[in-house]
């Protein structure tokens, strides 16, 4: 097995996602955008994606439900911004950012990290999600084709005999967002123990000692 991955090799192309190139805004809509996505962002935990409305995002902050309309396009363009955000976070995180989820540590420890952080970033977004896999939003297609090539490319590393797209498939799948809500309602458990449960799927993958399980799944 190889233990190392290398940089040139590890990371497949940034995603093209809408918030990332848009142009320079002005300081009031910048403000604007802001304060926007932070209502947006309340009323979500609050009240889920299908209770969230214009006319309530416009009241909590505090602007006009047409300057909503004119920064992002309908109630979906909304949605998307707020998930883009934190999508464009976890990739940046394992394209550049610090070992042991960016490059720099070998395959098996960035696959458990990932895995860590891609549940907590299901957990942040889960009402989003659930619904860009029902169809409601354009963006999860792209994001997950991102994570599938990132995990595929680490578990090439870890072991070339593996059918790493097909099991990378298989991985992700293993913690959808459907399935997350699905075992939180029936289960309701801890966001720690769903990261010890997945690390524990892997460990069988990478070989890694089962008695670290909790040492990349503490917050």
């Amino acid at each position: 097995m190889a233990d190392d991955l290398p940089v040139s090799a590890a990371a497949p192309e940034p995603l093209q996602l809408p918030i990332a190139g848009q142009p320079r805004e002005r300081c009031d809509a910048s403000r604007n955008r802001l304060r926007i996505l932070a209502a947006a962002r309340e009323l979500l935990a609050r009240d889920g994606a299908e209770g969230l409305s214009m006319n309530a995002v416009a009241s909590a902050a505090g602007v006009g439900k047409g300057t909503i309309f004119r920064r992002f396009g309908d109630r979906d363009g909304l949605l998307v911004a707020l998930l883009n955000e934190d999508t464009i976070r976890l990739q940046d995180g394992f394209l550049s950012g610090p070992p042991p989820l960016g490059p720099g540590a070998p395959a098996a420890e960035r696959l458990e990290a990932f895995m860590v952080a891609h549940i907590r970033f299901q957990l942040a977004n889960l009402e989003l999600l659930v619904a860009a896999e029902q169809g409601h939003l354009g963006t999860a297609s792209p994001a997950l084709d991102a994570f599938r090539v990132h995990v595929a490319t680490l578990l090439e590393a870890i072991d070339p005999t593996l059918d790493a797209s097909l099991l990378a498939a298989m991985i992700l799948n293993s913690t959808s967002p459907r399935l997350i809500r699905r075992i939180g309602d029936e289960l309701a458990p801890s966001a720690s123990a769903l990261e010890r449960s997945a690390l524990a799927l892997l460990r069988g993958l990478t070989g890694a000692d089962r008695g670290s399980l909790t040492s990349l799944s503490r917050p």
